[in-house]
């Protein structure tokens, strides 16, 4: 019978394992703020077009939704929106440049759980989501009056969201074999999804049929939820879509834990 670890080998395990989930995390971080006139401002910038030629121009010629001001209506997607769309391309690009340069396998190698690999890539996604949104917001309060209405939800909506699309790039990292096809989701798959999630207008506008289909888009789902979280009001039960990142988020997880455990998209 093999002698029980004592509670200083484990305390130690433990202080390894946070050192090496921080120097990941801490990697990602510099990464994206080292070249952040490409990663930060181009995303802000892009966003705050669309809340100036959508909110102001063509929303001054659009009557309110569910009471609210067209400019304000859109706001939460907006945002949302940044925070898809950076989350994702973050652990993608990166992850994906560690395959390609070959340096992933020395951690894998390494006495590193393939949990605090994940965990590592999927928060650098996670903060560069919320950083980017948090300038997007910036310039949303300066051209619009919108308050939140519900804080906790707001804060905790756009975090799980970010969590399930970092875990999402992942996946497209692991599976990517080279540089086109970590493209092939964003472009032809992410950015429909985003369009027809709501973000410039309410579901309820939409003929009874097209209403039950946008039922399968989750992207619906998050959006709503964060409105919510803004307005106050939404197309989609909270319930719904609490349960929906949930459960990507576990589903996720549990995939690219056992891909990356198994070396998938990595030792072939």
């Amino acid at each position: 019978m093999s002698p029980q670890p004592s509670a200083s080998d484990t305390s130690q395990r433990w202080r390894s394992y946070s050192v090496a989930f921080q120097t990941i995390l801490v990697k990602e971080t510099r990464r994206y703020l080292r070249i952040w006139v490409q990663t930060l401002v181009p995303p802000a910038v892009t966003m705050t077009l669309y809340l100036v030629i959508f909110g102001s121009l063509v929303g001054s010629r659009i009557p309110s939704l569910d009471g609210h001001h067209y400019m304000d209506y859109i706001v939460p997607g907006v945002i949302m929106m940044s925070v898809i769309t950076n989350a994702y391309s973050n652990v993608v690009s990166s992850f994906f440049s560690g395959k390609f340069q070959g340096y992933l396998e020395e951690l894998l190698v390494a006495p590193v759980p393939s949990a605090v690999i994940l965990l590592g890539y999927v928060a650098g996604g996670v903060g560069r989501g919320l950083l980017v949104g948090l300038l997007v917001t910036g310039v949303a309060e300066v051209l619009t009056d919108i308050r939140l209405a519900h804080p906790l939800i707001t804060l905790s909506v756009v975090f799980l969201t970010a969590v399930v699309f970092s875990l999402a790039g992942f996946t497209n990292a692991l599976f990517a074999r080279n540089f086109d096809d970590i493209s092939i989701v964003p472009n032809f798959v992410l950015t429909p999804l985003t369009y027809f999630g709501g973000v410039f207008y309410s579901v309820s506008m939409l003929p009874e049929f097209w209403q039950y289909l946008s039922l399968a888009n989750p992207i619906l789902y998050m959006v709503n939820a964060f409105r919510y979280g803004f307005l106050g009001s939404s197309d989609i039960p909270l319930a719904a879509a609490y349960s929906l990142m949930l459960t990507l988020i576990a589903a996720l997880f549990s995939l690219n834990m056992y891909w990356l455990n198994r070396g998938i998209g990595i030792r072939n």
